[in-house]
């Protein structure tokens, strides 16, 4: 009998982690499914058996170790060993930073960044018994240059970025065959505009160019089979095509000064008191199944062409490489 993969998603109810579920579950994977809300967790697990996947969901805070290593343990028991874990899960706060409370800020610091932590921790306590297995961050343009009205998050990515190079370079002084990678995401429609702290006047959106959470979830999967590499990009980004151009920081500053309120804010007004997750789920025993998607449909990207050049970076270099050769023997010819 072939050995079925063992997955472990964090943050899987929604969003990129769910779209990633499935694609799993879509190869006959055995995908165990971490999250705080129940009737998410539930709706994934669906999701992915219905894919032709394996799905075990456990109730799971990312912010609390002990839960995340129960967890992990609960997995092994049930599928066997850990092949590839992936941290997802984050919550946030839109606002400006002195509108945040420190306990707001807190929080989304322990689910965003320690939540990657100790779910490596946790992940990488099993692996190295065996000397194999992957790791997968879901980052962020946002990890490379922060906008307004995101402090905490940025932050978070920000971290993780630091964090996980200084992993790598462990492993590779080990000469470990553990491998742990990033994949770094544009702006995706996924539900957390609607269900985040946000004190914005208007409803938080993602900044345009959008992305559809399925093509975030291609790269995830890709990059969990070739984790060779430091990171993956998907889709562009308003900030990471402004971070390209070299654009000096402090016009980069103004830039965003100017134009990050806005384009953050769609023209529908929302009321401060709606319902968020940062300390409860939305979607909870008596919440609704939110989806993969969210309100920004109409405006997502099915493809990606940077993703397509992420995938075949080897291959366009043997085929540049080539064509240099080959021109420079026919040069030599003439």
């Amino acid at each position: 009998m072939s050995h079925r993969q063992v997955v472990v998603i964090t943050g899987a109810s929604a969003g990129i982690a769910r779209a990633t579920a499935r694609a799993f579950g879509a190869r006959g994977a055995q995908v165990a499914l971490l999250a705080r809300g129940q009737a998410g967790l539930d709706g994934a697990a669906k999701d992915v058996e219905n894919a032709g996947g394996t799905a075990l969901a456990i109730s799971t805070d990312v912010a609390d170790y002990d839960q995340l290593d129960a967890a992990a343990g609960q997995v092994e028991d049930s599928f066997g060993p850990i092949d590839v874990w992936i941290n997802v899960a984050f919550t946030s706060v839109f606002a400006p930073f002195h509108e945040i409370k420190p306990e707001e800020f807190r929080r989304v610091t322990e689910v965003s960044y320690l939540g990657f932590v100790y779910g490596t921790m946790v992940a990488l306590a099993r692996m190295r018994v065996r000397d194999r297995g992957t790791i997968v961050q879901v980052g962020s343009a946002l990890g490379q240059r922060s906008i307004p009205l995101q402090s905490a998050y940025c932050g978070a990515k920000h971290a993780i970025n630091g964090f996980t190079e200084s992993l790598r370079t462990e492993l590779m002084h080990e000469g470990s065959n553990i491998h742990v990678t990033v994949v770094q995401m544009p702006a995706v429609n996924t539900p957390q505009f609607s269900w985040v702290l946000s004190r914005l006047p208007n409803h938080p959106q993602p900044v345009p160019p959008i992305y559809q959470p399925e093509v975030a979830a291609r790269g995830v999967v890709f990059a969990a089979d070739h984790p060779q590499r430091k990171q993956y990009w998907v889709g562009a980004s308003t900030v990471g095509t402004l971070v390209g151009q070299k654009i000096a920081p402090a016009l980069l500053d103004r830039y965003l000064a100017r134009t990050g309120y806005r384009s953050q804010q769609t023209g529908e007004k929302v009321g401060s008191d709606r319902p968020h997750n940062l300390w409860e789920p939305v979607d909870g025993w008596d919440g609704r199944d939110h989806g993969a998607h969210g309100i920004f449909d109409d405006q997502a990207h099915r493809r990606a062409p940077q993703l397509w050049f992420s995938q075949h970076a080897r291959l366009l270099s043997t085929a540049a490489v080539t064509g240099v050769a080959t021109a420079a023997a026919w040069l030599r010819r003439r």
